[in-house]
């Protein structure tokens, strides 16, 4: 059976189900729900082969994300498809980096956790991210959509500033949550800064801590939601997504 004749069948049978349900009852609050969740899916098989299909894309807009060459093609046509999804209306899209290091003859499999080869695997990591992500911040500003778009680039931990037990040139670093970087871009944060700053050996941090919290309250607010508002008491305490802290950032706003 070919693609279309599924969606034909899947059409029919969500429209047979919304039939049903007018008959039966009208006041079913949660067999409405359901059939809406049917029919947002429907409507997302219908739109998501041509969202994730890269082949119209021009050779230059493909050039910009590196797709092509090799250490750039997996990552940046993932960057390609986020931008394709984020002007298709999609409110959230993640893209993850990883691969095999193994494969670049780095006797390693912590792809960013680098506990070990962290000069080789971070050089090799750089190779392949550092073109996509430039593209992707490009193309959306060419198209406008940076400007309501935050982009963040981040991961769970930094890495200690002096290295793990060892020596010669497979050194790594331990993980560390004291002092390390997340970027961000677009959607209304200021361009060409640094907030916070640690001490002289890069381990704590003594100027404008920014804590998670403080970071989830700070993009809460860039998306026009006050972290504050969103709480509810359960079990005799408080709750909200920050977990009742977090302080917006309001020096990185634009």
């Amino acid at each position: 059976m070919n693609p279309s004749t599924d969606k034909r069948l899947e059409r029919l049978q969500l429209e047979l189900m919304q039939r049903l349900a007018a008959e039966q009852s009208d006041t079913n609050a949660e067999l409405n729900a359901r059939l809406q969740s049917f029919e947002l899916a429907f409507r997302m098989q219908m739109a998501a082969p041509k969202a994730l299909d890269l082949s119209s894309e021009s050779k230059t807009t493909q050039q910009l994300y590196g797709i092509g060459s090799k250490p750039t093609d997996d990552f940046g046509r993932q960057c390609l498809l986020a931008r394709r999804l984020v002007e298709r209306g999609v409110r959230f899209v993640q893209v993850n980096h990883a691969g095999s290091l193994r494969s670049q003859g780095i006797p390693t499999n912590e792809q960013w956790d680098q506990h070990s080869y962290l000069e080789k695997g971070h050089t090799v990591n750089a190779a392949q991210v550092d073109l996509p992500i430039t593209g992707f911040l490009q193309d959306l500003k060419a198209r406008g959509l940076l400007d309501e778009t935050l982009v963040i680039w981040a991961g769970e931990f930094g890495r200690t500033p002096t290295s793990q037990a060892g020596g010669g040139k497979n050194i790594g670093r331990d993980h560390h949550t004291d002092g390390f970087t997340i970027w961000m871009a677009g959607g209304g944060v200021k361009g060409g800064i640094r907030y916070g700053a640690t001490d002289e050996f890069g381990y704590y941090t003594i100027q404008n801590r920014m804590t998670l919290h403080d970071m989830h309250a700070t993009i809460l607010h860039l998306l026009g939601l006050d972290h504050t508002h969103l709480t509810w008491h359960y079990a005799s305490r408080d709750f909200r997504l920050t977990d009742v802290y977090g302080n917006v950032a309001h020096d990185i706003i634009a």
